[in-house]
């Protein structure tokens, strides 16, 4: 199975392609630009959803659900929003269709025009803070912590599965507040938890950062980020929180009376992941053989596999396997025994790997025998005998152990990766030879930051909170600066 991926270090873009489509993940779709998301890639989303959703409940955040069509007028309302979403709309022009006149097939009813055309979401801030103005009315009302699972449609005809598809899954948070303090603490507590879930569950480090205007989620006053590194040494945003000012709600006249009687307009947030993380998980952690899974997002954790030559050996093997498989699920571990007897071991152990499962155990007569499993870990590669005493808790600990050394892994190659240039030329050079995350120093105008990323065609990923600023020099202008940024080219 793994001949039919193409090596990483031959063309890692094919190798992309070639794993998410052997691994079962997803595939191309008859809707150009589109895809579908198989059932083995859907069970990985349903845990990311499972795991951030506990999060954002646990952070007070209640979910609920808009409309997927938005009056075309809800965008003009707020101008650099629909400045920077207008290219990517697909738009609902007509509401039937009618046979066609030489009975051919159907066409558009000419005369079933809408009076005023639907955009299908490309991101819901103009529909939600349309509702909120109903909603709002008083400080008593505010809070409002809210959460959406959708899909959204941004128009894009040159695609990668996953990482650019004109329709995609995503959360997005939209929050309402009295105060503006309120709002920029949300919106960094949402940063967190996706740094959070990055870290542990992703098993993927990443930088908080926050991005310059040039980069900034339209209709944001700011957009902070989590930046990812990919093998290829391209970064990936693997999520962003907005802090959305008074824009919306002076865009949707949403107000609210404070306590003193004042009429003051809400202050508001955004924040979203989507299933670019299921690139990022491809991406930052597996190799030519297949998938390397995070155990905490493993559809399957662990995989059993018999190997016997009669039938009376396969009888005696599956109570052996059926008690194993007992024991780990009541530590509430998934876990599949392949009793399939139309694929051999050898295919079944390929086809494992390929599919990322963190933990093999096989078990022979031999094993039934000694009362012992050979235990295989997919990140590693290798192999040991367990004694069945205590064997749930003995791989429950094992998992543990993968789960932080794919981590360990991922961050040492994000710091053997990251770099420091002190000029053009150096920068240029990193970019062709290794890439990586690349510190430099950027005079803070918007004008040098284009003109870096058309020489380089790389972009300013973020300016990362945290960090302690030191005198430089621009890397382009020369000019004296304390603006030490991220530069990447990125996906």
């Amino acid at each position: 199975m793994a001949k039919e991926i193409t090596p990483r270090s031959q063309d890692y873009s094919q190798w992309y392609q070639d794993l998410v489509i052997k691994a079962d993940l997803a595939e191309t779709s008859a809707v150009r630009g589109c895809m579908v998301i198989k059932p083995y890639g859907y069970a990985i989303w349903e845990k990311m959803q499972q795991a951030l959703d506990r999060m954002f409940k646990d952070t007070g955040h209640v979910n609920a659900y808009f409309p997927l069509f938005i009056p075309k007028s809800f965008f003009s309302k707020e101008a650099s929003h629909i400045e920077g979403f207008a290219k990517e709309c697909a738009i609902v022009t007509h509401y039937r269709l009618k046979n066609a006149p030489d009975g051919k097939g159907i066409i558009v009813d000419d005369e079933a025009k809408l009076d005023e055309e639907y955009i299908v979401r490309p991101t819901s801030e103009t529909i939600i803070w349309n509702t909120y103005r109903n909603w709002i009315q008083s400080y008593r009302d505010l809070p409002i912590l809210v959460n959406q699972w959708a899909n959204v449609v941004r128009w894009e005809m040159r695609t990668r599965l996953f990482l650019r598809t004109a329709e995609f899954l995503w959360q997005e948070g939209h929050t309402a507040h009295a105060t503006e303090q309120e709002a920029i603490e949300e919106t960094l507590k949402m940063l967190h938890v996706y740094e959070q879930f990055a870290n542990q569950f992703l098993a993927l480090p990443v930088i908080k950062g926050v991005k310059t205007a040039n980069e900034r989620f339209a209709g944001a006053m700011e957009t902070y980020c989590i930046e990812a590194l990919m093998q290829d040494g391209k970064a990936l945003q693997a999520g962003t929180s907005h802090f959305l000012g008074q824009n919306f709600a002076k865009a949707f006249d949403v107000r609210f009376t404070s306590k003193e009687g004042v009429q003051n307009y809400v202050w508001a947030t955004s924040w979203g992941v989507s299933t670019r993380l299921m690139g990022a998980l491809v991406m930052a952690h597996s190799d030519d053989e297949g998938l390397i899974l995070p155990p905490k997002l493993a559809p399957i954790q662990v995989v059993i596999i018999p190997v016997y030559k009669s039938e009376d050996q396969q009888k005696a093997l599956n109570k052996y396997a059926t008690k194993i498989k007992s024991m780990l699920e009541l530590k509430q571990i998934s876990v599949k025994y392949d009793n399939r007897d139309t694929h051999k071991p050898g295919f079944k152990f390929a086809e494992y790997e390929l599919k990322g499962v963190p933990v093999r155990i096989a078990i022979g007569p031999r094993d039934l025998e000694n009362q012992t499993v050979e235990v295989a870990r997919r990140d590693t590669k290798e192999k040991s005998v367990y004694q069945f005493v205590n064997l749930d808790t003995k791989i429950e600990n094992l998992l543990n152990n993968i789960q932080q050394n794919i981590f360990n892994k991922a961050l040492d190659f994000r710091d053997n990766n990251t770099f420091y240039a002190d000029s053009i030329e150096k920068l240029n050079s990193i970019l062709d030879s290794t890439g990586g995350f690349i510190y430099a120093h950027w005079d803070g105008t918007s004008e040098t930051e284009q003109k870096i990323k058309e020489i380089t065609k790389a972009t300013i990923r973020c300016i990362p909170l945290g960090n302690q600023q030191e005198m430089g020099k621009c890397i382009l202008t020369g000019k004296p600066s304390k603006e030490k940024v991220i530069f990447s080219r990125a996906y």
